[in-house]
Parts: structure tokens; C-alpha cells; sequence
């Protein structure tokens, strides 16, 4: 019985990586994608016309 209390810790966190693995990978792409895109791409324009040097 010890082994399964031994081993309960890690088996909750290698489930809960995995979990948040797949969770990042399904987040990447998808139907927002270009949307974000779009506001990075807007946000780098405004940051460059301002004139910041770290542009």
C-alpha cells in the first residue's frame, strides 16, 4: 500500500503537465488565429510610429 501512496504525487502531476501541454498545443492556430495576428501586427505598427527604439 506504501508504493501506491509513493506514487500518487507524481502520477497527479505527470497528468496535470500533460494536461497543460495539450491545452497549449490546442490553443496555438486555430479559427483566432489571424485575429491575434492581426493585433500584433497593429500593436508593432503603433509601437514603430511612435518611435520607441526598442521598435
Amino acid at each position: 500500500m506504501d508504493y501506491i501512496v509513493a506514487l500518487f504525487p507524481p502520477l497527479v502531476m505527470a497528468v496535470g503537465f500533460i494536461w497543460l501541454i495539450v491545452t497549449i498545443v490546442r490553443s496555438q492556430g486555430g479559427a483566432n488565429k489571424a485575429k491575434e495576428d492581426a493585433a500584433v501586427d497593429a500593436a508593432l505598427a503603433a509601437q514603430e510610429r511612435a518611435g520607441h527604439p526598442d521598435a
